[in-house]
Formats: structure tokens, sequence, C-alpha cells
């Protein structure tokens, strides 16, 4: 039953990723855990494998149409990756319940902060070439922090680098989107290597899921395309709301 659920499962979190750049991870951790029956340490691992991927293959469909900064993705992808090998150190000594509470807390923080600024900005285009003039030195202050979080969370980092592009570094939200899948894909990639020496993947969940969540990542770049950016903004912060709200609920009830 279990493995049956894999694939629908992951076709739901690929078309997130594919659309809104993040939170494909705040959905697999939880998806994996409660759903799935997975330790919190496994679905960790196996959601760094799933977003991961997933990711990559969105941002290389993105590359051809010019949506990604790709220096701001590779400051992140720098920066963030030692944090990320720090992050996944401490993952495996923390108790299950004080993870997945960590794991709500700071999703529902992303998604008030995703809020604020949508409302505030609400009918002000973003404008992508002042971006590119500042982006270093505010690259270096969140690029650790969200890759040190990726590391210990076990998620791509996109529900932070989105709300980090767009509030911090004024991106405007199609660009912000592609610019995120390079990063959760870099962030992901260290964060597995960091791990291969103590892996535990039940590969007939992870495989299936992986697969249906890539193909509905590509199909989520066109829902993107068709949807104004404050519209993609709301949608991923509510969404982060929701699994932040839930995540957290469960996790007390189990303490």
């Amino acid at each position: 039953m279990v493995v049956l659920l894999a694939a629908p499962l992951g076709a739901v979190i690929g078309l997130v990723v594919g659309a809104l750049g993040g939170g494909g991870g705040v959905l697999t951790v939880p998806v994996l855990v409660y759903l799935l029956g997975q330790s919190g340490q496994d679905a960790t691992t196996g959601s760094v494998i799933i977003v991961g991927l997933t990711a990559l293959a969105g941002a290389a469909a993105r590359a051809r149409d010019g949506s990604i900064d790709w220096r701001t993705a590779v400051a992140f992808g720098v920066i963030g990756g030692p944090a990320a090998v720090l992050g996944t150190a401490l993952n495996r000594d923390v108790d299950q319940s004080v993870l997945l509470l960590a794991f709500a807390a700071v999703t529902v923080l992303a998604a008030g902060a995703m809020l604020v600024d949508t409302r505030r900005h609400a009918g002000e285009p973003r404008q992508a070439v002042a971006v590119r003039t500042r982006v270093s030195a505010k690259a270096v202050a969140v690029a650790a922090p969200i890759g040190f979080l990726t590391g210990f969370l076990g998620v791509g980092g996109g529900f932070l680098v989105v709300p980090a592009l767009v509030i911090v570094l004024q991106m405007p939200m199609p660009t912000a989107i592609g610019t995120s899948l390079l990063v959760i894909g870099l962030n992901a990639l260290t964060s597995f290597g960091a791990r291969v020496g103590d892996l535990h993947v039940d590969w007939a969940v992870i495989a299936p899921f992986t697969i249906t969540a890539v193909i509905a990542c590509l199909a989520g770049k066109r829902l993107t395309e068709r949807l104004p950016g404050h519209t993609l903004s709301t949608a991923f912060a509510v969404l982060l709301v929701l699994v932040g709200v839930f995540t957290g609920a469960q996790s007390l009830l189990s303490l």
C-alpha cells in the first residue's frame, strides 16, 4: 500500500516544486513521516534525494528561458554548502519530535514573512536589474543559515530561498523560482554527500516518488508561466502555513 502511494504523492510534490520553486521539502518530509511511515531521520534523507533531483530537473528546464540569476545561485551554493554539512551532522543527534517541531516553526516564520512582503508590495513590479547590483553582500548574509537548515531539516531549502530572494534581494517571483530551483539542487547534492556514509533509504518508495516528482515538476513550470507573481507568492506562503501548522500539531501530540 505504501509503495502504491509513493508515485501519486511524488506527482503532487513535483507540481508544487515546479510551480513555486520550493515547498517540495516542506511537503515531502511530513508525507514520508505521516503517510508513508518513515522515521524523521530517514524521511529527511529521502527528502534530500527527491527534492534535489526534482529541483535540478526544474532548473535545467528554466535555464533555457533566462529565468535563473546564476550569480546568486552559485553564491548560495558555495556559501551554503559547508553549512549544509554542519546541519546534516547535527540532524543525526536530534530527537525526531524536536526535529519536526523545528521544521514546523521555521516553516511558519518563513510563511509569515512572505505574506507580509506580498501585501506590502502588492501591485509593485520588481526589477531584476536592481537585484544584481546588490546581490553579493546580501547573499552572503542569508546563504549560510539557509544551507544549515537544508542539512538539518532535510529539505532543499526552497521554502527559505524563495522568501529570501523575494524579500531580501527584491527579486521578481519568476526569477526567484528559477534561481531557487538551482540553489535547492546544489544544497541537496551537498547534503546528500554528507549522508552517504550513513544512508537509510527505502528505494521501493523513494524511486517511484522521485520519478513522478521530476515529471510533474516540468508540468509545474507551465503553470508558473500563466500566473502573476503576487498570486504565486501568496500560494507559496499559504502552503507553508498549512504544512507548518499540521507538522507542529502532530509533533506536539506525539510528545
